[in-house]
């Protein structure tokens, strides 16, 4: 493990098995439109859909699966980083599998919108590991798969979690408190020895964010470390079991190749890692990794 300013806090699994259980046991309460979306794909039924988050809102997401699926696998799609939604495209689906995403902010299911310093959320709440917005998206991710669950196009035996940068960090963490996720294909996940990142310079943002916001709260490099210890996503991988698929990105300036392979060599269970001679983005090769990763244990 690469050195951090911070350890594992003693209630580290105490505060993951609280947040996983209050999202369990919160009313399920959604809706799915039964008229097919015109944003379809070629390959894919898209209905729009609604639930309940953890706080009460409105989340408004979408839902895909094959003409005539009955109990087949499926995979919760977690976005990146931003305010916009991800689409029911290649990235979204895959063949003989059912998917669902939402957006993570209320925003519609399939809004779209670039990223801009003044619309971001990395800072929100992150004097404290209790009111840092991440966790309010962590449990509303563990909604929606039971949402995801509750479909009869659905087996829910073999349910999957994915997604990219912040999607792929939120993926490890669910691969370890959730425990209806079975498997999951986390790419260039997010978060991992961060505190080691956000102590040396910061020049990119979104992460410097969390660098304006510690420097303008009194103590704000202690409490946001203390906050980071929780959600490190490197301190999560040793808590997954399940059989989960990590990529890396080579050139990728965000999440460093050393900080993904720290989370993966903490990882106890069956796990594979892809290198890519890439940057922080998508790549195609995603797609059939996950796909195969999924058949294998799906």
């Amino acid at each position: 493990m690469v050195d951090q300013p911070y350890g594992l806090p003693e209630d580290f699994s105490e505060f993951w098995q609280e947040s996983v259980a209050e999202a369990l046991q919160a009313p399920l309460d959604y809706n799915i439109s039964v008229q097919a979306d015109p944003v379809g794909s070629s390959t894919h039924v898209v209905h729009s859909l609604q639930f309940r988050g953890i706080d009460g809102r409105r989340l408004h997401g979408w839902f895909a699966y094959p003409e005539g699926a009955r109990r087949n696998p499926a995979f919760l799609w977690v976005p990146p980083y931003g305010r916009e939604s991800v689409l029911p495209n290649a990235y979204g689906t895959r063949a003989g599998m059912v998917s669902l995403s939402f957006n993570l902010h209320g925003e519609s299911a399939y809004h779209q919108e670039k990223y801009i310093v003044e619309r971001g959320y990395f800072s929100d709440g992150a004097a404290s590991p209790e009111t840092w917005v991440f966790r309010r998206i962590f449990q509303d991710s563990v909604i929606a798969t039971r949402v995801l669950q509750a479909q009869i196009e659905v087996d829910e035996d073999r349910i999957g979690i994915a997604g990219m940068s912040q999607g792929g960090g939120i993926t490890v963490w669910n691969a370890a408190w959730n425990p209806l996720i079975k498997a999951a294909c986390a790419d260039m996940p997010f978060l991992s020895t961060i505190g080691r990142t956000l102590t040396s310079q910061v020049y990119r943002y979104p992460l410097k964010e969390l660098r304006d916001f510690m420097d303008a709260l009194p103590l704000g490099e202690e409490r946001v470390m203390h906050t980071l210890s929780y959600f490190d996503t490197a301190l999560h991988a040793s808590f997954v079991s399940k059989p989960i698929h990590v990529s890396l990105g080579l050139k990728d300036p965000a999440t460093r190749p050393e900080t993904v392979r720290a989370l993966f060599d903490a990882i106890a269970g069956p796990k594979e890692l892809l290198e890519l001679d890439w940057g922080h983005d998508w790549h195609p090769q995603m797609v059939e990794a996950n796909a195969e990763w999924f058949a294998r244990y799906l």
